[in-house]
């Protein structure tokens, strides 16, 4: 999730009072060329960063190697019982070297750049898991993750197994003729639609449901026009639950230019718990069933 805002002001935040810190942290560690790390030589205490690495660890049943999480890492529900070291785009190294990990197992994109770069250059293994927003991405993140904790047979068994359930989930929505055109909306803004566009996890299970990305001409998640809006003629608003700031009905479709759309005509909403629709983990075959259903109900072959 996760998840997506409010970053630039904690960021500042954060960056002031590391700065100095930061610093104390290189000096007082001895320095590692740990980029290039593909398995833990110690894996006994590992701090999870991204929900998805976190549940996978879970899946593959080597969850008494974590010792830490990360606030996205929500699921399962015993995960709650880890010390929390911050928001993953938000870290402070400062906060994630407090509980003495003998490695960070860390997913793409967390940050800032800046904590990062400090975390790589202590003594501290650091494994950075690569985020593909496909069916082949999670495959491949459930490899990386045990590999880098010694248990590569177990990664094998569940990657094939998570396989063939995606594989399913997406045959589901095969016979569909007539797909509908989604308008992810991450949040409204001064009265402003701000959705994802292209290579963004909404995008990537938008497609995996058999649905259509209403936004077409941009990357990532950004600020639409009321006309951009209008013209992108969404069937069906998809929107997070338990993520950032609520939005209610009542606010989407008083919007001028939702409310001129198709999916405002027909109120057509539809909400998922955010870690759980965007998480591109051990769950998202789940996720594409339960998307793909609210979409086309009865046309969903099983």
């Amino acid at each position: 999730m996760r998840f997506f805002l409010g970053l630039s002001a904690v960021r500042g935040s954060i960056l002031g009072s590391m700065a100095g810190l930061s610093l104390a942290f290189v000096a007082l560690q001895p320095a590692s060329a740990t980029e290039g790390t593909a398995v833990f030589a110690d894996p006994s205490k590992i701090a999870a960063i991204g929900g998805s690495i976190t549940e996978i660890v879970y899946a593959l049943g080597e969850e008494k190697h974590l010792v830490a999480r990360d606030s996205t890492s929500r699921y399962p529900k015993a995960a709650l019982e880890l010390p929390d070291v911050g928001y993953m785009r938000a870290l402070s190294p400062e906060g994630v070297l407090s509980v003495n990990p003998t490695g960070i197992l860390a997913l793409h994109g967390s940050g800032p750049r800046e904590a990062v770069d400090v975390l790589k250059k202590t003594s501290v293994p650091f494994i950075e898991v690569p985020e593909h927003y496909s069916h082949e991405g999670i495959i491949e993140k459930v490899r990386i993750v045990g590999k880098a904790l010694g248990v590569d047979a177990k990664a094998e068994v569940l990657a094939k197994e998570l396989d063939a359930k995606l594989t399913a989930a997406e045959k589901q929505t095969a016979l569909i003729k007539e797909r509908k055109r989604i308008l992810f909306v991450l949040s409204i803004q001064g009265g402003k639609i701000l959705a994802a566009g292209s290579e963004t996890a909404a995008d990537g299970m938008v497609k995996l449901a058999g649905g259509v990305n209403a936004v077409e001409g941009f990357s990532g998640y950004k600020q639409m026009s009321d006309e951009a809006v209008i013209t992108a003629r969404p069937d069906v608003i998809l929107m997070m639950s338990n993520a950032g700031p609520p939005v209610s009905d009542d606010e989407l479709f008083g919007n001028p230019s939702i409310a001129s759309t198709p999916a405002g005509t027909a109120r057509k909403l539809i909400r998922i718990d955010g870690a759980y629709l965007l998480g591109f983990g051990p769950r998202t075959a789940d996720a594409i069933h339960d998307l793909a259903v609210s979409l086309y109900g009865g046309q969903v072959t099983d």
